[in-house]
């Protein structure tokens, strides 16, 4: 059983929830952008890392206190998801929206990324099979060591990943990301919950269809919250390698899930 203060916290946290949904109370309101605010510390964090040194951890975290208010407003309380996983990714998607807003990726590292993401897609399409890197740079007309300094210039400037919004059909211009796309067991849409299925499918079948090594970081860093350091100590390697694997992988799958899903139908 949790201390007393914990049951006590917990307790003024689903209070403050009841006030703010039902009467609009801002006082609640500022508690839980309070009692929720080491979320955008931990995800502007994160986020730093993989980020140039002039991007300051002080402007991401005041992009994500909007991610934060955002998701406070549009959470549904009767949803079974707990409110730190859905806040989780509006806080990310509110400070890539600022970051892709000062537009401080190089469009050649754009680029790269897209003509990387398509070469892996049509050369697993011809061969049955994930390309090497030096299938890939073959078809991109590069040598291997250019393809890696190509894949890590996008790792350093990838920061959506598996966390990107997709923007969705509708009046209100919404958006969703893949956590968005769990299941609710309360929908009353039978169509739509079989298209989210279907969804998680074939995202959970083109996983399986990557390299090992690939898969391993992918399952470490999305799935047991490991740092590209510490999934770099576990294979013995590098951090940079890591996230070149990283961003292959990812690569792999856009290109997968984009060739077979229409997310303006979801």
């Amino acid at each position: 059983m949790p201390p007393v203060e914990a049951r006590s916290a917990v307790h003024d946290i689903q209070a403050c929830w009841r006030r703010y949904k039902r009467d609009g109370d801002e006082a609640a309101r500022n508690d839980l952008i309070l009692a929720y605010s080491p979320l955008v510390k931990y995800v502007a964090g994160r986020m730093s890392s993989s980020l140039p040194p002039h991007v300051d951890e002080a402007d991401l975290i005041s992009y994500g206190l909007l991610g934060l208010m955002n998701a406070l407003e549009r959470y549904d309380l009767s949803r079974n998801i707990k409110f730190e996983t859905y806040a989780l990714s509006r806080i990310k998607g509110a400070i890539i929206d600022e970051l892709r807003a000062l537009d401080w990726v190089p469009r050649s590292v754009r680029n790269w990324a897209r003509q990387v993401e398509r070469a892996s897609v049509q050369l697993e399409n011809s061969l049955g099979r994930a390309p090497q890197d030096e299938e890939v740079a073959r078809y991109l007309g590069i040598t291997d060591g250019e393809l890696q300094s190509v894949l890590l210039q996008i790792s350093n400037a990838s920061i959506v990943a598996l966390d990107e919004f997709w923007n969705v059909s509708g009046p209100d211009g919404d958006k969703v990301t893949l956590m968005d796309t769990l299941e609710d067991a309360a929908a009353a849409d039978p169509s739509r919950a079989l298209d989210i299925t279907n969804l998680k499918e074939l995202l959970a079948e083109a996983i399986r269809r990557l390299p090992e090594r690939e898969r391993i970081v992918i399952g470490l860093y999305y799935y047991d919250g490991l740092t590209l350091k510490e999934i770099g100590e576990v294979l013995g390697v590098t951090e940079s390698r890591v996230s070149q694997l990283h961003t292959k992988a990812v690569l792999r799958l856009k290109g997968r899930v984009k060739d077979q899903v229409d997310f303006a139908a979801l």
